[in-house]
């Protein structure tokens, strides 16, 4: 009985860790867990004088797809979404949903050509992705993204932020 119980409470522990580092609704990492290996993968490109590349996406006018057929369709274009970006990702890289409808994707060993290409891969995939609602009509959606690679002076904070400037670029 002894070791059951312990069983079921080491598998509980590991649950509520799992749970604490990923996102409830897309399954994919979270904003902290993303931070976290984020600042490994830079500590790791520097040491092995690797490239690293970091992704920002935003879906594009979310705000109407959850005004126009309400926020369950919203949730199920974000899961579509997360679903999509982790599909096109390399073994290695990880996916991330930081908050609303903004992902990242961290790009271990990514130069600014492979990057691009992912994230190529990745936009492609959303548009020709439709979501169909309860009352079948089709929703319909592309996302943006943007690019920043490793720089001599970046942390994580600096480098997301890099990359939120080249989305907001492609936003406009």
């Amino acid at each position: 009985f002894a070791g059951a119980s312990q069983l079921a409470l080491l598998q509980g522990l590991l649950r509520a860790r799992d749970d604490a580092a990923h996102d409830a609704l897309t399954g994919l990492a979270n904003r902290r867990m993303a931070m976290a290996r984020l600042d490994a993968a830079i500590a790791f490109a520097r040491r092995q004088r690797q490239p690293l590349a970091l992704l920002a996406f935003d879906l594009d006018h979310f705000k109407r797809i959850n005004d126009g057929f309400g926020h369950m369709q919203g949730d199920r274009v974000l899961v579509v979404s997360a679903h999509a970006i982790d599909a096109e990702l390399r073994r290695g890289d990880l996916g991330a949903r930081i908050g609303g409808e903004e992902f990242i994707a961290i790009l271990p060993g990514a130069d600014l050509a492979a990057a691009a290409a992912v994230a190529e891969r990745i936009r492609a995939r959303i548009a020709d992705t439709r979501v169909d609602t309860d009352v079948g009509e089709g929703i319909r959606f592309t996302i943006s993204g943007g690019i920043a690679t490793l720089g001599d002076g970046d942390d994580a904070s600096s480098l997301l932020s890099r990359a939120d400037a080249t989305l907001y670029r492609a936003n406009r």
